[in-house]
């Protein structure tokens, strides 16, 4: 698919790997509209990148179907969906004190990042299938944001690593079902990525985790996962495919 001209959606993208994911598909040409829970950050970077803010709580559908609704009345029908939204979490399962740990806090990361993303694709499926058939019959295209961590995760990371597992184990069945549509599905696994959130620890940590990586032995670009999401996009022959983007980082069990 030629990104230029088509309207694509992405949520999470007020910030980190979302962000930059919305400035290569605003550069590339493609009408933006920058899903986030997090009204001002969205505000901030559709402003920049000429795109459109919306409101949105992947895990609440009607937030999500009016965020959807809101974007296809200022760009057309979407066919690009980047699913970028997402929280972290870590937890050992017996806390020090010898307690469980809450089953709250697993509910809550696999919510959001899998039933969240899960929610965002289902609808963006269901229009993008109306939509006229462009070259080969593709319709749309949509990106998961899995991690390293739904392959090895670290200590406390259960909820976590379940919850990027899921976006794995859900990629080629996904991209099976909606092949009948002509719609693709692909998921980034990435690594370690220089995010506002990484940025929050001490520079000898970041230079630490940095130095875990093979090569090149430094901390991910978010525009490093933008130019790999926005090469699926335009690539139609991958479908269904889980891509590591780690600098062949292997994580530790801590």
């Amino acid at each position: 698919m030629n990104i230029q001209g088509h309207a694509a959606l992405v949520t999470g993208g007020g910030s980190g790997l979302g962000e930059a994911t919305a400035r290569e598909l605003a550069r590339l040409g493609a009408k933006v509209a920058v899903l986030d829970v997090n009204l001002d950050n969205a505000r901030r970077v559709a402003g920049e990148i000429n795109g459109i803010a919306c409101h949105c709580d992947i895990t609440n559908t009607d937030s999500l179907q009016a965020a959807m609704d809101e974007a296809a009345a200022a760009h057309g029908p979407a066919r690009i969906l980047m699913n970028i939204a997402g929280i972290g979490s870590a937890k050992r399962v017996v806390g020090k004190d010898g307690s469980a740990a809450p089953l709250e806090d697993f509910a809550k990361v696999v919510t959001v990042n899998l039933i969240g993303t899960y929610n965002a694709s289902r609808l963006f499926a269901a229009a993008c299938a109306k939509l006229d058939p462009l070259e080969d019959g593709e319709r749309g295209v949509m990106v998961f944001t899995a991690s390293v961590a739904a392959f090895d995760g670290q200590v406390g990371q259960q909820a976590y690593s379940a919850s990027k597992g899921g976006l794995v184990g859900m990629t080629l069945p996904m991209a099976r079902d909606l092949a009948q549509h002509g719609i693709r599905v692909c998921t980034i696994a990435p690594g370690l990525f220089s995010t506002p959130l990484m940025r929050t620890l001490p520079e000898p940590v970041q230079a630490s985790l940095a130095a875990s990586i093979p090569f090149p032995p430094r901390l991910g670009k978010p525009e490093e996962f933008a130019a790999l999401a926005a090469h699926i996009v335009t690539n139609t022959h991958l479908n269904g495919e889980v891509i590591r983007l780690d600098g062949a980082l292997r994580m530790a069990p801590r």
